[in-house]
């Protein structure tokens, strides 16, 4: 496996993720069927990431979206906004009224705890975003050398939401190629976007000719088996016990059929009880792999977690630490990440770094 090589110089952005952005709706400690009342949050697989890089890591990131310009649009701006992120990049389509031609998506997200497992509603066919199409946006202005970005990240979810949606990730990884930016792709596999489209086998037909643009590849087991066809051996259906030399083996599988790949990174989760599970991570490159062995945590909503060990892995490498470095701070992120409601983090770096250095959880004062 090649080196990866950062872009040098002044840039605009840090990071620059393209994607969906959500309205979500948690019921907090109930449930969605029978709650009288949401919070809402903001969220999406590829906006957590620059979420988490610019309110955890300071760094300085942007999102390629777009909203219905309607209330609703106007809400997940403001949360948007809230986190730090540029929305210079967003793109307004006109609302009809009732939504017929273009919306905003929504994701009903319940927490679960102990046997009950957290549960998801996604509310999201017809969107601004799933409807984008190439030419939208100027990808020359976004990596060229007049703004230029040190990093694109995006994700399957993203190309799992039409076939416009994945013109559009090829058409902003060329241009981010063309001009020397590192690009991250989650996996992301959801069954749920890509069951009425063909699923395993249409997921793994349009993933396998993105991530050939791809530098640094993450997912999970269940991503990189139903997304690339590359499965996991040596482990039951349940998960129960990870071995660690099977992961290396599946990375390495990965690896060897994707040679542009320079870093690929895979969670670890165990999930015991909704709310206490075994967590670490793993990842290759340069051929060797870096291991955070899985400890166990406690959770209060799992979802982000990946997406928050995503911009953890992210900030150190682009920080100039060593592989082992960014996958401890991954790992750490997402921990945190999940110690909080909402898909996004709310951790410090110096919460991270306390974490990386085994500190305990006694009151800071």
């Amino acid at each position: 496996m090649d080196s990866l090589r950062l872009k040098e110089g002044p840039v605009r952005w840090d990071e620059v993720s393209l994607g969906e952005v959500m309205l979500r709706l948690d019921p907090g400690e109930g449930r969605i069927h029978t709650t009288r009342q949401f919070a809402v949050w903001e969220g999406g697989g590829e906006y957590n990431v620059a979420r988490g890089l610019r309110r955890c890591f300071s760094l300085r990131t942007a999102v390629v979206t777009a909203l219905a310009d309607n209330p609703v649009g106007r809400l997940v701006e403001d949360l948007i906004l809230q986190g730090g992120v540029d929305t210079s990049l967003l793109h307004w389509v006109p609302y009809d009224g009732v939504g017929r031609t273009a919306r905003n998506g929504l994701n009903f997200t319940e927490r679960g705890f102990g046997v009950r497992a957290a549960a998801g509603c996604s509310d999201r066919g017809h969107t601004a975003i799933a409807q984008a199409k190439t030419g939208t946006w100027d990808w020359e202005s976004i990596f060229g050398p007049e703004k230029g970005a040190r990093w694109f990240h995006t994700g399957g979810i993203f190309a799992a939401l039409s076939g416009s949606t994945r013109a559009v990730a090829a058409e902003a990884m060329d241009a981010a190629r063309r001009f020397g930016t590192p690009i991250s792709f989650d996996l992301n596999f959801r069954d749920s976007l890509w069951k009425s489209i063909g699923g395993k086998t249409a997921a793994q037909d349009v993933n396998r000719e993105l991530v050939r643009k791809v530098d640094v590849l993450l997912g999970n087991e269940e991503d990189f088996s139903a997304m690339l066809g590359i499965s996991l051996k040596g482990v039951t259906e349940d998960f129960a016990d990870l071995p660690v030399a099977s992961y290396e083996q599946m990375l390495r599988d990965v690896a060897a059929a994707y040679p542009n790949l320079k870093v690929i990174a895979t969670t670890l989760r165990t999930a015991h009880t909704a709310t206490r599970n075994a967590w670490g991570a793993m990842a290759l490159a340069e051929s060797k792999i870096a291991l955070v062995p899985q400890t166990e945590v406690e959770i209060l909503d799992r979802v982000g977690g990946g997406d928050s060990f995503a911009s953890g892995l992210i900030y150190g490498i682009l920080a100039g630490k060593p592989v082992e470095w960014a996958v401890r701070c991954g790992a750490a992120h997402g921990a945190l990440a999940m110690t909080t409601p909402g898909d996004t983090s709310m951790a410090t770096l110096a919460e991270v770094e306390r974490v990386m250095k085994g500190g305990s959880a006694r009151i800071a004062r």
